[in-house]
């Protein structure tokens, strides 16, 4: 059955998919312009507070393999509008005069909707030309990672001029507004798709995760009781292993354990996680060097409006970089454009350690960042989907979030790490050099993500080039794509 759209139609569609990728990414990250508002409006401490930001990434992490194999079925259009229904709830609890407690519940409902961007890109692929599908693809993705860009400074803005409220209340607008969207234009699946949910593998996995993801996010638990992280860390491994094993057994996999052990996707995942760290580091260092007072002997003092403004040349030079990565991804492959992002970001990294005097030093640093991040986030989805099943599209994508997640988290554990253990006692910033000392681990983490991404290129065979073989035709090469 052909399901592509009329081209009036598919006009329609890229915007919206791009759009709701877009809103669910700005949404999810307002919690981090926020946190001092929310500290001093609900009078809780700043780590309290931090969890307005921490509970999103963690609902979305969960959620996003359990929504990937519902998109992969019958009823994929039904679960992107129950999805975006919950982020709606959720943006009204942030918005309404509620205790801290229903701020985090919001929050969390939020975060769920970070689910959502493999979705979109299912809906792309079966639902568009091979050519355009895979332009929009890479789109999506990009707007996923510079959608932190656009969300922070408008928070900010609204956070410092019309209160928390009004900061959130922006959340409201747009997750309306991307509901709506959803409601006009999502076509249903394709028919003959089943995707049945190993509902006991999705509680493993959340358990696993859930406890992945707190003990990076909670530093302090480390240093004060190492013996119950510890004990949280081995748990979350066994509960991690056991769900591999069940998913290796079941015929209804949450996510195919098989096809991510692919050495195309294993070594892109591998990629992601490593080269997500890193990115993540020095988006969280640049930021708060910027925003460290001059008191400190360094820094620039900025109000949270201003430093969100310093993300904006990583959001366009992100963009730019992802339309440019999709005019040469059929003449360059795809492992190789990884390398070549990673090691842009490293680079940034090697800005930022020797020259940060200067206000347009950092902005230099956070533009060359973007251009990297947009490069290697673009060209990631052609990698994994060259050699996946359109049905398996979501699935495989939202195991590819939960690497990015992971790694995002572990970056900016690292990030709190080294900087804490340059902070004397009794001072409240680090010391300068504990900043060149992270940035030079971030330099190692992408010279890692550089080399795992080239052996990705040599040991990718003609069958699955994943800057010629057709989207959703694993397996088809270069030749067989000509005799076509």
């Amino acid at each position: 059955m052909n399901t592509a759209p009329k081209r009036s139609e598919a006009r329609l569609l890229v915007p919206a998919l791009i759009f709701v990728a877009l809103v669910v990414a700005a949404v999810g990250s307002l919690g981090t312009p926020l946190i001092t508002s929310v500290a001093t409006t609900f009078h809780v401490s700043l780590d309290s507070a931090q969890w307005t930001l921490t509970i999103a990434l963690l609902s979305g992490a969960v959620a996003t393999p359990v929504l990937g194999r519902l998109g992969a079925g019958p009823h994929r259009r039904a679960t992107i509008l129950a999805t975006l229904a919950i982020v709606v709830v959720g943006s009204a609890l942030t918005v309404l005069p509620l205790p801290f407690a229903w701020l985090l519940v919001g929050r969390a409902a939020q975060g769920v909707g970070l689910g959502l961007t493999a979705l979109m890109m299912g809906v792309a692929r079966d639902h568009l030309p091979e050519r355009r599908s895979a332009a929009t693809i890479a789109l999506i993705s990009v707007v996923s990672i510079i959608g932190a860009g656009v969300g922070y400074p408008l928070a900010a803005l609204l956070a410092e001029f019309g209160g928390l409220r009004a900061a959130y209340g922006l959340g409201l607008l747009v997750t309306a507004l991307a509901f709506v969207t959803a409601w006009r234009s999502m076509p249903v699946a394709p028919e003959g798709r089943s995707a049945q949910v190993n509902v006991a593998g999705a509680f493993v996995l959340t358990g696993g995760l859930l406890l992945v993801l707190f003990l990076v996010g909670e530093r302090s638990l480390w240093s004060r009781h190492l013996a119950v992280a510890v004990t949280l860390a081995v748990a979350a491994v066994l509960l991690l292993c056991a769900w591999t094993v069940s998913e290796l057994r079941t015929t209804t996999p949450l996510v195919d354990v098989r096809a991510v052990r692919h050495p195309a996707v294993a070594g892109a995942n591998i990629a992601m996680f490593v080269g997500g760290s890193g990115m993540y580091l020095l988006l969280t260092l640049i930021t708060r060097y910027a925003q460290t007072p001059h008191s400190a002997g360094y820094g620039f003092g900025l109000t949270t409006f201003v430093a969100g403004l310093v993300l904006i040349p990583f959001s366009v030079l992100g963009f730019v970089a992802g339309r440019l990565t999709q005019r040469v991804r059929e003449r360059i492959d795809g492992p190789l454009l990884l390398a070549g992002s990673a090691a842009i970001v490293g680079g940034g990294f090697v800005l930022f350690a020797t020259a940060r005097s200067d206000l347009a030093e950092l902005l230099a640093a956070m533009g060359v960042l973007g251009f990297g991040v947009g490069g290697f986030s673009a060209a990631m989805p052609g990698v994994i989907l060259a050699v996946t099943p359109k049905s398996e599209t979501s699935s495989a994508m939202s195991f590819n979030y939960v690497v990015r997640s992971v790694g995002y988290s572990l970056g900016s554990a690292i990030g709190g790490l080294v900087l804490a253990a340059g902070t004397a006692t009794g001072h409240l910033f680090p010391n300068e050099d504990a900043y060149t000392t992270a940035a030079l681990v971030g330099v190692a983490a992408m010279a890692i993500t550089t080399m795992a991404s080239l052996a990705l290129a040599r040991r990718r065979s003609p069958e699955t080039d994943p800057a010629t073989a057709p989207v959703g035709e694993p397996g088809q090469g270069r030749s067989s794509r000509t005799e076509s």
